[in-house]
């Protein structure tokens, strides 16, 4: 974000430099760029190789501008133009490459595209002039500026997803918490073995063993939760779960019996004799 703050500074303020001012601005202008490169690569990004590779030669540019005597533009306006080829060429190969995540790609190849166009035109023969060059190092920076900004966006973003991901709501957690741990004791309980030993030559039977399972630790909590379903429908207890029955409105209820008498003509009583078939479904 500061990148693309600066460059954005920058296309704006070599617009209202001198002429003379330009072969003492662009060595400059390109080393930071070399630098924001480096900043790319630090970032963690899948192209951090590349990044690191054209902070390399962008700084190797930088310093063959800084240090030349040429008195005139022209290695300065072909110097411009080969930084503006090379991060053209770059953002229009990676837009592609990751137009199926990214769904900024097409915006990152059109800026690649104009990069590319005015690197051609700064290495070209219509840039031998002081003001031709002052408006490729303008819209170099604006360039660079809407560029930079979309990654930081982009970079934002995608560590936004990341906290989402890892933050669970405390029930969420205190569940996954539980079923982590029960699986770690399941596993444990697996690799334990029980030691025998052969007495007087007989050999040695294994007896069943809680670590030899079966199943696995899924299919035992999927199993050990329908038990524990179906004893609750046993004892009349249904919760809000989906395809449960919903609970008698206390209006239909028959009224409760107050004396031995209501107690044995009540059809609880009448019906005792009856097997009691299970709440729930099960």
């Amino acid at each position: 974000m500061v990148a693309a703050a600066a460059w954005l500074v920058t296309g704006w303020s070599v617009l209202r430099l001198e002429p003379t001012d330009i072969t003492a601005v662009a060595g400059p202008i390109v080393l930071f760029g070399a630098v924001c490169e480096g900043l790319r690569a630090l970032a963690g990004t899948r192209t951090w190789w590349l990044n690191a590779g054209l902070a390399v030669l962008f700084a190797v540019t930088g310093t063959i501008m800084l240090v030349s005597d040429d008195s005139g533009y022209t290695t300065t306006a072909a110097l411009i133009g080969w930084y503006l080829l090379v991060r053209g060429a770059v953002d229009v190969a990676v837009g592609i490459m990751t137009r199926g995540t990214d769904r900024v790609w097409s915006l990152v190849v059109m800026i690649g595209v104009l990069e590319t166009a005015l690197g051609f035109l700064a290495a070209g023969p219509l840039a031998r002039g002081a003001q031709a060059v002052l408006v490729i190092l303008g819209g170099l920076g604006v360039l660079r500026a809407v560029a930079d900004l979309v990654t930081a966006l982009r970079l934002r973003e995608v560590a936004a997803k990341g906290r989402d991901v890892l933050d669970l709501p405390p029930e969420r957690a205190a569940g996954l918490a539980g079923y982590s741990a029960g699986h770690t004791d399941f596993e444990g309980a697996g690799r334990a073995r029980a030691k025998h030993r052969a007495r007087d030559g007989a050999v040695a039977t294994a007896e069943p063993h809680f670590g030899a399972h079966t199943e696995s630790f899924h299919e035992r909590v999927v199993r050990t939760t329908a038990d524990l379903d179906a004893m609750l429908a046993q004892a009349g207890i249904t919760g809000p779960r989906p395809g449960a029955p919903a609970a008698p409105e206390t209006a239909d209820l028959p009224p409760a019996p107050d004396s031995p008498e209501g107690l044995a003509s009540a059809p609880a009583a009448r019906n005792a004799a009856q097997p009691e078939r299970p709440a729930g479904g099960h």
